[in-house]
C-alpha cells in the first residue's frame, strides 16, 4: 500500500503553497526525512521532507501547482510493503489504493453549512448552490467563501435561474463572475499582472482581516524634540561602535513595550467566546523588500534594551532582504508596530495583523509651530495612529494606552541614558 505524503503545515497560519521543484521522481528510493521536493509559500521557501522510508510510486502535484495545506502531493511506497502487496490479488491492490480518502459521496454535506460560511454568504449575496466547496464530503468552508470573494467571482442570489437540478450541465449565471472580473475597461498597452503566493496570501489576509475585526483607530500626537537631538548626538558614535544605524524605530518600540505591561488587552487575541491576553510580548514589525511586506517578529522585546531592540530591528531587516527568514521568524507575534513615517506619511489607518488586537504606526517626524510656556516654537512633532479590534478594546483604553507611549517618549532628552 503506497503512503500518502500530504503538503505539511509549514508554518503559523500558512495555508497553502507552490511546489517550484522535485527532487525525487517515480521509481526514486527516499529515506525518512530525506526531501522530496522545495516549496514556497507566501513567508519562506522550504522542503518537504518524506515520512516513511521506501520508493516514490506517483507524484500527484506537478511543479509549479499551489496546492493546501492536507493535500497530497506524492505516494511513496513503504520499504517491506511491496511483497505484501505481491503477494495480494490485483483486485484488493486496485481497493487498497482506493481507501487513501473516506468513501463520502461528493455533495453529501454540501448543504450543510456552518454559521459562518451561512453569515459571509448573506453578507455578500452569495448563492451557495453555485458554490464548489473543498471541505470534507463536499462541503462549503469558510476559505472557500473568502477565495470567493477576493477574486470578485460571486454569483448573487438572485442570478440562481432555478431549483436545484440534477443535470450537470452549467446555468448561463455561472458565466456571470467571468463577465464581472473582465468587467474593468481596458485599453491598447495595458498590462496583467499575475498574482504572486505572497501577494495572494496578503490580499486574503487583509480581507480576512478587515471582515472579523470591527476595526476603530485614534491618533495622537508626541512632542519627540528631546528624543530627535538624542539621536542625533548619539548616532555617528553608535554606527561607529556596533556597526548599524541608530533609527527611531527601537526607541518607539521600548515605548510601546513598556506600555503593553500596563494595558494587557493591547497584547491580546479575540478567541471567540473569550479573550486571550498573551504573556509574551512579541512584537511584529513590517520590512519591505521590493515585491513584497513582510512582517518577522522581535520575540520578548519587553526583555530588550534600546540597544538589544536596534540589533534585533537590523537583524530581521538583513534576512527578510536577503531571503533567508525562517518560520521561527515569522510566528507568534502579539503586537504590530509599523513604520510608516519612513515613506514620509503623517497619518494612516493600519489594518490589524490577524489575530492580534491591535497595530500602531509611527508616522513621518516633522518640525512645526508650536506653543510653548506661552511662545512659539519650532519642535519635532510625530503622529501615533492606532488602530483597534473594537471586541476586545474600546477607545478608553486605548486612548490611555497611546498617552503612556506618548508619555515616554516625550520623557527622552539629550542626556537621557540608552
Amino acid at each position: 500500500m503506497a503512503t500518502d505524503i500530504a503538503m505539511p503545515q509549514l508554518g503559523e497560519s500558512v495555508t497553502e503553497g507552490t511546489i517550484t521543484k522535485w527532487l525525487k521522481e517515480p521509481g526514486d528510493s527516499v529515506s525518512k526525512y530525506e526531501p522530496l521536493c522545495e516549496v514556497a509559500t507566501d513567508k519562506v521557501n522550504a522542503e518537504v521532507p518524506a515520512t516513511v522510508s521506501g520508493k516514490v510510486t506517483e507524484i500527484v502535484t506537478e511543479e509549479g501547482k499551489t496546492v493546501a495545506v492536507g493535500e497530497v502531493i506524492c505516494r511513496v511506497e513503504e520499504e517491506g510493503k511491496e511483497k505484501d502487496k505481491a503477494a495480494a490479488p490485483a483486485e484488493k491492490a486496485q481497493t487498497d489504493q482506493k481507501v487513501t480518502k473516506p468513501d463520502v459521496p461528493k455533495d453529501s454535506m454540501k448543504r450543510r453549512y456552518s454559521p459562518a460560511v451561512l453569515r459571509l454568504a448573506q453578507e455578500h449575496d452569495i448563492d451557495l448552490e453555485q458554490v464548489e466547496g473543498t471541505g470534507k464530503g463536499g462541503r462549503i468552508t469558510r476559505k472557500d467563501l473568502l477565495k470567493l470573494i477576493e477574486s470578485g467571482e460571486m454569483v448573487p442570489v438572485q442570478e440562481k435561474a432555478s431549483p436545484i437540478s440534477e443535470t450537470k450541465a452549467e446555468p448561463a449565471s455561472v458565466a456571470q463572475p467571468n463577465e464581472q472580473k473582465t468587467a474593468i475597461q481596458r485599453e491598447e498597452g495595458d498590462e496583467e499582472v499575475p498574482l504572486t503566493n505572497v501577494r495572494k496570501t496578503i490580499a486574503q489576509r487583509m480581507v480576512q482581516s478587515k471582515h472579523e475585526a470591527p476595526h476603530a483607530w485614534t491618533m495622537i500626537q508626541a512632542d519627540v524634540t528631546g528624543l530627535v537631538k538624542l539621536r542625533n548626538k548619539h548616532k555617528d558614535a553608535f554606527k561607529k561602535r556596533e556597526g548599524i544605524s541608530l533609527t527611531y524605530m527601537p526607541f518607539f518600540i521600548k515605548a510601546v513595550v513598556d506600555s503593553l505591561k500596563e494595558f494587557p488587552y493591547l497584547n491580546s487575541a479575540w478567541g471567540v467566546d473569550r479573550i486571550i491576553l498573551k504573556k509574551r510580548i512579541n512584537i511584529s514589525i513590517a520590512v519591505a523588500t521590493e515585491d513584497a511586506l513582510y512582517v518577522p517578529v522581535i520575540h520578548d522585546a519587553d526583555e530588550k534594551s534600546v540597544l538589544g531592540l536596534a540589533k534585533a530591528i537590523h537583524h530581521l531587516a538583513e534576512k527578510t532582504r536577503s531571503g533567508t527568514l525562517t518560520m521561527d521568524d515569522l510566528s507568534g507575534g502579539t503586537f504590530t508596530v509599523n513604520n510608516t513615517g519612513s515613506f514620509g506619511s503623517i497619518a494612516s489607518q493600519p489594518i490589524i495583523n490577524h489575530p492580534q488586537a491591535a497595530i500602531l504606526s509611527m508616522e513621518s517626524i516633522v518640525k512645526q509651530p508650536v506653543i510653548k510656556d506661552e511662545m512659539i516654537a519650532v519642535r519635532d512633532l510625530v503622529n501615533l495612529c492606532l488602530s483597534l479590534d473594537h471586541r476586545i478594546l474600546d477607545g478608553l483604553m486605548a486612548g490611555r494606552f497611546l498617552q503612556q507611549v506618548k508619555k515616554r517618549l516625550e520623557a527622552y532628552s539629550p542626556d537621557t541614558p540608552f
